[in-house]
């Protein structure tokens, strides 16, 4: 925000113009401009019924008492009140006390997780990062499950390889991924593969293989299911396909079922992620030429009826690049380039 206004200051370009064209809300940059970090928040009143110095130290000993050191402050509060003790503080005073000298801590022995890392990914191109993953398909008989592999181009949103089988199986899953990289001819140190932490997708039976493959591997961080959105995403428009069974009576259907529908996802899904092209026509390196043809044909129609467009001209789109998590960073950068590209347009 302190950008937008110091660019509109120095270059004397409206406040307006730069939102608009970095759609940016007008209302946040001033509020944003109202607020000062470096106001220093006045002190608070003490409460007219706040305890006093001795009142506190009071309750403090009470709670630290060898009768009460174990008990909680409910505790203490009901016992007294049972034996017809006078009232010393409510209970939410006795945690506020407790609190302030650092004595609310876990009792409990707790897991600790690890400092997992954050994956950042991001792919250009096709056959740069693939990301796979594994749902479980409900079968007509009770307790039984078909599971679904599923090895995704994150760029293209391509569905690179998939099968369906009765158990989850690391050796089946090697299987998948050996045979997916041999469809699309895949070299070492080219690909980086993303997954969760299923036991498949950690197994040393895929990561042997991986590493000897030469292809890189990343793992979401323990309970962040956001760091694999890609699959996640895909397995809702699966599931949300009108034709979707919510049982399969075999896995023989099962399959059939996911031949009709990755057929139709690869080759006829418009996917809005992918600037609505087909993956198939993004993952075979079509997609500037589909992007300009379309362009061009929005182009004659403009001049034939600019009116028809708000008399703005159609603007040619491009395919972004897939992230899993982006930087920070990178959006800030990406923020400022299309500051400096306003500017010069303006210039």
């Amino acid at each position: 925000m302190s950008y937008i206004k110091q660019v509109s200051a120095e270059k004397n370009i409206a406040l307006s113009v730069l939102c608009d064209s970095l759609k940016v809300s007008r209302a946040s940059l001033y509020r944003f401009s109202t607020t000062k970090d470096s106001d220093v928040p006045s002190p608070q009143k003490k409460p007219h019924n706040a305890l006093s110095d001795e009142e506190r130290q009071r309750v403090l000993d009470l709670l630290h008492s060898e009768r009460f050191a174990d008990h909680t402050p409910y505790e203490v509060f009901y016992t007294l009140l049972d034996e017809d003790e006078a009232y010393v503080a409510s209970i939410r005073t006795m945690y506020r006390i407790l609190h302030e000298e650092g004595e609310t801590k876990e009792r409990r022995d707790l897991r600790s997780h690890r400092d997992a890392i954050k994956p950042e990914l991001i792919a250009t191109a096709p056959n740069e990062v693939w990301s796979w993953d594994i749902t479980k398909l409900l079968s007509t008989r009770r307790f039984t499950y078909y599971h679904l592999y599923v090895v995704m181009d994150i760029y293209s949103r391509y569905i690179v390889g998939w099968m369906v089988a009765d158990r989850e199986c690391q050796y089946l899953a090697k299987s998948l991924l050996e045979q997916a990289m041999k469809n699309n001819f895949i070299v070492p140190n080219q690909l980086t593969i993303h997954s969760d932490n299923g036991p498949s997708m950690t197994s040393q039976t895929v990561a042997q293989f991986l590493e000897r493959m030469g292809v890189n591997k990343t793992h979401n961080r323990p309970y962040t299911s956001n760091d694999n959105p890609f699959s996640e995403s895909h397995f809702k428009t699966l599931k949300y396909r009108p034709e979707f069974p919510e049982r399969f009576e075999s896995l023989q259907e099962a399959e059939a079922f996911c031949q009709n529908f990755f057929n139709w996802y690869n080759h006829y899904h418009y996917h809005s992620g992918i600037q609505f092209l087909t993956p198939s026509t993004v993952h075979a390196c079509m997609a500037k030429y589909r992007l300009r043809t379309r362009h061009d044909t929005l182009l004659k129609a403009f001049q034939m009826n600019p009116e028809r467009f708000n008399y703005k001209k159609p603007v040619l789109r491009k395919i972004s690049p897939a992230y899993i998590n982006p930087p920070k960073k990178k959006k800030e950068e990406n923020t400022e380039n299309i500051i400096d590209s306003e500017m010069e347009y303006m210039a």
